[in-house]
């Protein structure tokens, strides 16, 4: 019987490729139907929850750099997926309204990622996604915003 080749294991090199390579098929697929960006979909998942949010807070939410953040918040009313209003509170401060355009590019980013998810966990158990998306979460406390700048 023919030994099984060992398991690639530069978890942070697969994780990067597997990252960009992902985004490439998003972006063919839906970028090409005149859908919103990887970028611009999450984006309005967060403004379905919390439309009117601060720039800020969907950066924060995004874990985007606020010029990023902004860049993208330029680029989604320029499409015309959001508008952006002065606080009522605080006229420096904007926030991101989601439009009807942007209502309905949600729709179709909701679809797409039903698709991307069967996509991306084909030929996985449950339970083996349970671990994946597990490992997948700890990242996000193992590498904390905190913990900027430090070496683990």
């Amino acid at each position: 019987m023919p030994m099984k080749p060992p398991t690639d294991r530069r978890l942070f090199f697969l994780l990067n490729v597997g990252q960009r390579r992902v985004n490439r098929w998003i972006e063919s697929r839906f970028g090409a139907e005149g859908g919103a960006s990887a970028a611009q979909a999450g984006a309005l998942f967060y403004l379905a929850k919390h439309d009117g949010a601060l720039i800020g807070e969907i950066a924060e939410a995004l874990d985007l750099a606020p010029s990023a953040m902004t860049g993208l918040a330029d680029r989604m009313c320029k499409a015309g997926l959001a508008e952006r209003r002065r606080d009522e509170q605080d006229g420096r401060a904007m926030r991101l309204h989601l439009s009807d355009t942007g209502r309905d590019k949600l729709q179709t980013a909701r679809r797409g990622l039903e698709s991307i998810n069967a996509k991306i966990s084909e030929g996985f158990s449950e339970a083996e996604m349970e671990v994946v998306a597990r490992w997948l979460a700890s990242l996000q406390t193992k590498f904390s915003n905190d913990d900027r700048g430090r070496i683990p």
